[in-house]
């Protein structure tokens, strides 16, 4: 089986449906063909999906055993072309030399008829969801999703499917795919007692979800990964922490501040590199701070909010430049918020979220949405919460960016934290308040407890 270098192979791109090629016009004349699919499947067909037939039908014509016979038949049904968040991308044919029977796959290919790199481009557009089921089909597909390789090529091609991942108080770690409305149940951390009990923070980074908190020992990492659909140990940060923020783009994550084992706020940040498994120690902050929030806009990652020490708030960001590797200072960039009557380190981090680079909070007083002016340094109100975030002080709410749509995640009923239910709603900021314009509810989870310990959005 061959698996690509990264991508390091000659690229011919395919610009679109309106686009004349050999694999298109074979499209247009084999418009009739009957897709081995599963009856019972609820398949959505969007436009995009149309390059994925025309791989199919490129197989067809090439194939001379026939497409309804051998291998291609019975695993193709294990693809199914629903949407997914494509992130405006094109498919990418990548040519190959060396190639049998001039660029022809050998019968050792992933799908007979194509070569690899197509087999392997049909795969990482198909759906993430499906690939358990791929990896039943034979060895050499449980070979391929086990290694990994698919998201990296994903993330190289631009596919993204965006899944939450969710702890409530009387549910252990469960993940919701959006377009799909299906839950899925992680299997339990494999911690102690104290893990269990303490509390935690939680951080999506490439195709790994990471739960930072307490043991017996000390500071721990655990991480669940989507490759191998198991829980292991994360190595420490270089200095372990809490209450820290943090935030990722891709394989790279960054936290920031939070506090030692002795309670000491911090002023120093690392970069953690999922591909490898590492930490790097990045230069200090302007200030140290804890509950803080982080969160990565314009491919620069930012740290509001928080506190300097057990007392003073601070209302200054700062602007980490990965490339220069240098800190930048923003005056009242979260300004105060009203604490009303109780100490400001009961309330909690900043609830923010980024949308098309444009950044937005959930004011935990007065339960609005408010967006950041980047040229006037300044917040507006843009909409009201579904949900209230004053009750509990911002905690137990999650406030998240999922593709092109902001996600409030809170307690359901009537905001009563006795219904045991869990709403996911979803509004997308570039549909506006037009026409009255309401939260979406996007998916409800019974029996999940009211109160939202952890959340984590993970797209790949």
């Amino acid at each position: 089986m061959v698996f690509r270098d990264l991508l390091k192979q000659p690229k011919m791109k395919v610009e679109g449906v309106e686009h004349e090629s050999p694999v298109m016009a074979g499209l247009q004349s084999h418009v009739s063909l009957q897709l081995p699919l599963p009856s019972n499947q609820n398949l959505r067909i969007s436009q995009d999906d149309w390059h994925l037939l025309a791989y199919l039908l490129l197989a067809h014509k090439t194939n001379t055993k026939g497409y309804g016979q051998g291998l291609l038949d019975k695993e193709v049904r294990a693809l199914t072309f629903g949407y997914m968040g494509l992130n405006g991308k094109k498919p990418i044919i990548v040519a190959r030399s060396g190639e049998n029977h001039g660029g022809q796959s050998s019968d050792n290919s992933l799908l007979p008829g194509l070569n690899d790199d197509m087999a392997l481009d049909i795969l990482a557009w198909s759906s993430r969801s499906n690939y358990p089921n791929l990896a039943c089909l034979n060895r050499k597909f449980r070979s391929l999703i086990g290694s990994g390789y698919l998201y990296k090529l994903r993330r190289q091609l631009g596919i993204i499917e965006h899944w939450v991942y969710l702890a409530c108080n009387m549910m252990p770690w469960e993940a919701f795919d959006p377009m799909r409305q299906k839950w899925m149940r992680l299997p339990r951390i494999p911690c102690d007692d104290c893990f269990t009990c303490a509390d935690k923070e939680s951080l999506a980074v490439g195709s790994e979800l990471l739960v930072f908190g307490r043991e017996l020992s000390g500071f721990a990492i655990w991480m669940y990964s989507l490759v191998t659909h198991d829980w292991s140990k994360c190595p420490l940060m270089n200095l372990p922490r809490c209450l820290f923020g943090s935030s990722s783009l891709g394989e790279l994550a960054i936290v920031a501040g939070g506090s030692d084992k002795n309670g000491n706020v911090l002023q120093s940040a690392e970069l953690y590199n999922s591909d490898v498994g590492t930490w790097q120690t990045l230069p200090d902050m302007n200030f140290p701070r804890k509950l803080c929030s982080g969160f990565f806009m314009d491919g620069k990652f930012y740290v509001i909010g928080g506190m300097s020490s057990h007392t003073d708030c601070l209302t200054c960001g700062e602007e980490y430049n990965i490339e220069t590797r240098s800190w930048r200072r923003i005056e009242n960039m979260y300004p105060g918020r009203d604490a009303g009557t109780f100490h400001p380190a009961m309330r909690s981090p900043p609830l923010v979220a980024v949308v098309n680079n444009q950044l937005y909070s959930a004011d935990q007083a007065t339960n609005e949405v408010k967006k950041y002016d980047k040229v006037n340094n300044s917040w507006s109100v843009v909409k009201r919460l579904p949900v209230r975030a004053d009750s509990s002080y911002g905690w137990g709410l999650a406030f998240k960016a999922c593709g092109n749509s902001l996600l409030v995640i809170g307690a359901g009923g009537n905001g009563g934290h006795d219904d045991g239910v869990i709403v996911l709603h979803s509004w997308d900021p570039e549909e506006g308040n037009r026409d009255g314009q309401e939260w979406n509810v996007l998916a409800v989870k019974a029996r999940a407890g009211a109160f939202v310990y952890n959340c984590a959005v993970m797209g790949c």
